[in-house]
């Protein structure tokens, strides 16, 4: 009833919506744009910035904005005493019943909810001026682009009844103009030689057609050049491309001059002056610089490899790691290149809020530069707070948080020690638990490796050493776990989009403190035992089994562990009741593997390709691998086993498996209105050896908010079972996801998206199911799909997500795997931080 309630008032808030409620008679609101080029309709995706007025946002082909907009009235009142004079009754009632200070209140609340609802998007009149400026636009844009003689009309269709208007715009671009010959014509003999001697190929080709990006871009090559010889002064200015336009043959000469001078104004005198390479004589570095204090006096300088280091109070940083985040040095030709990678370096040190640099000519030397590095530093102290609420398939509910304090520049080499405290509360299947932990990183921006060998990635790459040692502390949740985590990590960048990160030290050591809880915590576990414990009582016709022990959490655990091995050694059950029998025995093997401690030794590699210039980049592709070994050199140290043949360190079970993890993203930015289309694929791969098992926390999971969200976490696999298991991991997984996002109104914004993918076993062994593993690609048709919609409240710094996952395609059913369960009762409901990739 609730449900058709809500519907009905939905239904009842459209139809009183009129999207031309406030278009006033003789004006018309823009409905529909429609493009044609050389008679072909288009949507013009990549013309949609030339068109100045496009019609109201829409969701689901719905206009809420306007709605919303519509719903406000432009006459109503803009202040209390106009609202008083027009509502006397109410306002003199609020008056006598309360105050004249509440009654103004009153008034004020109904006034800002009027102005909340004008705030949104209001009708797009329809503008002849702004539909003639389009034909403009589009029309230098297709002579950028080398149609010459191209032509653009539009024309305006009014509905007079709706108060509605569709504009066509209509292209027709002609035949394009090529380029014929190109000359290049440089005046300076320095300039000349500079060219010459770099072998720099033109963009400009015979043949091409013509396009202003071209030369755009080859301008902004030939300016790269100079000034990264030395020719500090050289811009654009000096360039002039002619282009011969009296050509009738649809093909055009082009002469490409390069000045021989540069301008310099005098006391309001323009003065010509030849262009000269220009060397670095003098770089200073003022280390806590501030605009309120710039014309202070200099108390503490010390000269390291020619560079002045300097600060107005006492010098923090040490000039010798300082002076690696300079790369143009006293004597050197300046560089446009090595200004910008000084630039981002030194902003890369995380030290520094603000870093100018400025250069000078000395004395009036047309050749010789002085070098200013102005750096603000940030505080020394900084604290940080995080919080996350998180739900899963066993942790019903939770919230969690951490506490971090950082010290900048700590061993005056701009190194950054970070200390954090981090807590949980949840509530989960066995009631509520808690978390605690701490953990300190030292992350240095250089190199710190014996032998030498951080000189083999150059100070240019920006290499960084990451040590970090952490625990933490679980109570009531799991098996109470207890974790010591130590790591170094080296980083460094090959290029502006490429990362390399390798750990050769990352060791976790995994201590669960409440074993004998499992099968309290894995209810389900005990369940499906108890069953297998009626049939070896019925198949030896006894009832010492059955049912087992459930008074208390130990005497349950200490029975189900002795059934279960009583169980493995019995071949006649195991002939008699295979099924039963492989159901105990997969039972011990799970809880062999989650109850055990581990040593979990890792050396990684991983690389990462990001595409993203900038945050408002939205055409971009990511790409990242990940190979890890654990068990590595330890591995070969160790020669122990315990009873399960496991190989250990100090009596703990050793961790041994090579992982692969693939990830590729990319994003497409579509049409107007912030539009993107994402899509992001991961495949991943655990390989165990020496007869070691998978720890829990590296095996791999589906399900979430930041995976196939029509699931809950754990809930989905491996391949095409049901298990009911608080828990499902497997070693190989699979997923991929297609999401549309798109605005809605104001800080609101929508999609739509769909989520695929699986994990399977792909260890071999005996004791897993047959549809839990994979076998090949026929096992692909146990790839669960996803569907469904979300809301995201976009603050710029961060994001609240709310997504709705719908069961699409249901592996582990029979029959009618497809939109079986496709209903908001089977929905899974995801609040999340961010977008989910």
């Amino acid at each position: 009833m609730k449900k058709l309630s809500f519907y009905f008032l939905f239904i009842i808030f459209l139809i009183s919506c009129n999207s031309t409620e406030h278009v006033i008679d003789g004006q018309f609101m823009l409905s529909k744009t429609n493009i044609f080029i050389d008679s072909t309709k288009t949507n013009g995706a990549d013309l949609q910035k030339y068109i100045l007025q496009k019609r109201n946002p829409r969701f689901l082909g719905l206009p809420l904005g306007l709605y919303f907009h519509n719903l406000g009235n432009h006459d109503k009142p803009k202040t209390p005493i106009e609202w008083a004079n027009e509502n006397k009754r109410s306002y003199n009632f609020v008056k006598r019943i309360f105050s004249e200070k509440q009654s103004i209140a009153y008034a004020n609340s109904f006034i800002n909810l009027n102005k909340w609802f004008l705030s949104y998007d209001e009708p797009a009149i329809i503008s002849e001026l702004k539909v003639k400026r389009t034909e403009d636009n589009l029309s230098a844009y297709y002579k950028t682009q080398g149609y010459f003689k191209s032509s653009v009309t539009s024309n305006i269709k009014r509905n007079s009844a709706s108060k509605k208007a569709t504009v066509t715009y209509r292209i027709q671009k002609g035949k394009p103009t090529v380029l014929d010959t190109v000359n290049i014509e440089i005046k300076s003999p320095i300039l000349d030689s500079i060219y010459v001697n770099s072998g720099l190929t033109s963009l400009l080709k015979s043949g091409d057609r013509y396009k202003d990006q071209v030369f755009r871009n080859e301008a902004s090559k030939v300016v790269k050049l100079f000034r990264n010889n030395g020719i500090y002064n050289f811009t654009e200015s000096a360039l002039a491309f002619y282009v011969d336009s009296t050509r009738t043959d649809y093909k055009t000469n082009v002469d490409f001059l390069i000045s021989s001078n540069r301008l310099e104004e005098k006391e309001g005198v323009y003065i010509e002056k030849p262009y000269k390479v220009q060397t670095i004589k003098e770089v200073h570095v003022t280390t806590d610089y501030s605009f309120t204090q710039k014309d202070e006096k200099i108390s503490d300088t010390v000269t390291y490899n020619g560079i002045q280091f300097s600060a107005f109070d006492k010098l923090l940083y040490n000039p010798k790691y300082l002076s690696q985040s300079i790369f143009l040095k006293p004597g050197e030709i300046y560089s446009d290149t090595l200004t910008n990678l000084t630039r981002t370096h030194l902003k890369s040190l995380q030290n520094f809020k603000s870093t100018n640099i400025k250069f000078t000519p000395i004395d009036g030397s047309d050749s010789e530069l002085r070098m200013d590095v102005l750096l603000s530093p940030l505080e020394k102290y900084t604290l940080g707070l995080e919080s996350e609420l998180t739900h899963s398939n066993i942790r019903n509910l939770g919230i969690s948080g951490k506490f971090s304090i950082t010290d900048r520049n700590i061993f005056r080499g701009a190194e950054l020690l970070k200390m954090s405290l981090l807590g949980s509360w949840f509530n989960s299947n066995n009631g509520p638990g808690w978390e605690i932990g701490a953990d300190a990183s030292l992350e240095i921006p250089r190199f710190v490796a014996p032998f030498g060998l951080g000189k083999f990635v150059p100070k240019e790459m920006s290499p960084r050493t990451l040590f970090s040692i952490g625990s933490s502390f679980q109570k009531n949740i799991g098996l109470d776990r207890q974790t010591f985590t130590i790591l170094t990590d080296y980083k460094w960048q090959s290029t502006p989009k490429k990362t390399i990160q390798l750990e050769v030290l990352n060791t976790q050591y995994i201590q669960n403190l409440n074993v004998e809880s499992f099968f309290n915590i894995y209810s389900s576990e005990f369940d499906n035992l108890n069953t297998v414990a009626e049939a070896y009582d019925l198949a030896k016709n006894t009832n010492d089994n059955f049912p087992l022990n459930d008074e208390n959490i130990s005497s349950q655990s200490e029975d189900a562990l002795r059934f279960m091995n009583l169980v493995a050694n019995d071949t006649n059950f195991q002939n008699t009741n295979p099924d039963e029998y492989n159901t105990s025995v997969n039972i011990l093997d799970r809880y062999n593997i989650i109850t055990s401690d581990f040593l979990i030794p890792t050396l990684a590699y991983t690389y990462t390709y990001n595409g993203q210039t900038n945050f408002k980049n939205s055409n971009f592709s990511f790409f990242r691998i990940r190979l890890a070994n654990s068990g590595n050199i330890l591995g070969l140290l160790s020669d122990k086993r315990n009873d399960n043949d496991k190989k250990t360190i100090l009596n703990i079970p050793l961790a041994q498996y090579f992982k692969t993890d693939i990830e590729f993203k990319k994003f497409w930015s579509i049409g107007s209105n912030n539009s993107v289309f994402a899509f992001r694929t991961f495949l991943g791969a655990i390989l165990t050896y020496d007869n070691s098992d998978v720890p829990f926390t590296k095996s791999y999971f589906a399900g979430g908010s930041n995976d196939i969200r029509a699931w809950q976490t754990y809930e989905l696999g491996p391949g095409s079972r049901k298990s009911g298991l608080e828990f499902n991991i497997g070693d190989f997984k699979f997923l991929t996801s297609a999401e549309y996002r798109f605005d809605v109104v104001g800080r609101l914004k929508g999609a739509l998206f769909v989520d695929a993918g699986n994990i399977w076993d792909i260890s071999g062994s005996d004791f897993v199911e047959e549809d839990a593993k994979f076998t090949g690609l026929s096992s692909l048709k146990n790839i669960a799909v996803g569907s469904g919609f979300g809301a995201r409240l976009d603050f710029n710094f961060l994001i609240i997500r709310f997504d709705v996952g719908f069961k699409t395609y249901e592996p582990y059913l029979q029959d009618s795997k497809w939109f079986k369960n496709y209903n908001f009762n089977s929905a899974v409901y995801n609040i999340g931080i961010n977008y989910p990739f």
